[in-house]
């Protein structure tokens, strides 16, 4: 292999592995993205799942009825 061979192997091998590390830290971030919002979705359908069960006592519901909606919503 010439020298400028070797240059250009070593110049694309370093241009693969920065791009390789681009795409791991891009790929952490939308992860670490993804994960929060899953929470704060978990969060709002527990907060949700409360309100219904609340209302549902409001309204005279049996404790019967509302443990079959909750179980319900819970799937």
């Amino acid at each position: 292999m010439s020298t400028t061979e070797c240059k250009t192997a070593e110049e694309m091998t370093q241009a693969m592995e920065e791009t390789m590390r681009r795409l791991r830290e891009r790929f952490q971030a939308i992860s670490e993205h993804l994960e929060v919002k899953i929470d704060e979705m978990g969060t709002r359908i527990s907060g949700l799942e409360e309100n219904v069960t609340e209302l549902m006592t409001q309204a005279g519901m049996d404790d019967q009825s509302i443990s079959k909606v909750a179980d319900l919503l819970s799937e």
